[in-house]
């Protein structure tokens, strides 16, 4: 035996907006990156030239995640997100999915963490990508569906990003608070809570950089700028997944709890 430490597990994240991917997921694509691992996000809206994607490099490069992965599509509710682009919600499904099934193939991940079925917000763009993920995730490790998108490749599990009842108090209370819901699941269904106080200072960073958001009252970003360091750290230095085994685990694997 010769001691040695696992290696981290890579990770891909598929968020629906710019910013998602900080918000629900930033601690532990900084933790990870800071361990050696390798870590990217894809992202279903917004057009690769507009200033979401700008904001979305800047971010990316302070988790040390790459460079952003962008479907292009169309926010649901800003259609000028890509001019000339469906919704994502209206592209075709299998379209989208094998666009994803490209990405998992490319990168080669580990796991793949996503939104949950309830999206966090509520808001349909976070489920249309939670569904599409999903398929992809199984998809990818079919050589036999979407040939033209690489050789298959199979990642070990896919985490999604969620709210578990008993530590949503806070930031449920600020959603509220601009009539807004924070969607729930019961402690029982979350399978890993991952500790990342360590990094939440370059996660708050990360979220920063999305200025647009931070510049809109009654965005997420900007809610939680109004809260003391103490309680945003309450806020951001958990995070929260559901995990679903795709294959058996590899030997040595480490999980995102570890």
């Amino acid at each position: 035996m010769s001691g040695r430490a696992a290696p981290p597990p890579s990770v891909l994240a598929v968020y629906a907006h710019p910013d998602d991917e900080s918000l629900v997921a930033g601690g532990i694509l900084a933790r990870h990156a800071a361990a050696g691992a390798r870590t990217a996000v894809v992202t279903a809206t917004w057009a690769a030239d507009s200033h979401r994607a700008r904001e979305l490099t800047d971010a990316l490069r302070i988790l040390g995640a790459g460079t952003p992965r962008m479907l292009g599509y169309a926010d649901l509710h800003v259609p000028a997100s890509a001019p000339g682009r469906p919704r994502f919600r209206d592209a075709p499904l299998a379209e989208a999915v094998e666009r994803v099934v490209a990405h998992v193939r490319d990168f080669r991940p580990d796991v793949i963490v996503t939104h949950d079925a309830l999206g966090s917000s509520g808001h349909p763009d976070h489920v249309h990508t939670h569904d599409v993920a999903l398929l992809a995730s199984h998809a990818a490790g079919f050589g036999e569906l979407y040939p033209r998108a690489g050789p298959p490749w199979q990642p070990t599990a896919l985490y999604l990003s969620t709210h578990p009842e008993s530590a949503a108090a806070v930031l449920a209370g600020l959603v509220a608070g601009v009539g807004k819901r924070l969607h729930t699941v019961p402690d029982a269904m979350v399978s890993a809570a991952v500790d990342v106080r360590p990094w939440v200072d370059r996660k708050w960073d990360a979220i920063r950089a999305h200025r647009s958001e931070a510049a809109r009252g009654r965005s997420l970003p900007a809610l939680l700028g109004t809260l003391s360091a103490q309680d945003r750290e309450a806020v951001l230095g958990t995070e929260y997944f559901i995990r679903h085994d795709l294959v058996p685990a590899r030997r040595g694997l480490r999980e995102l709890t570890v």
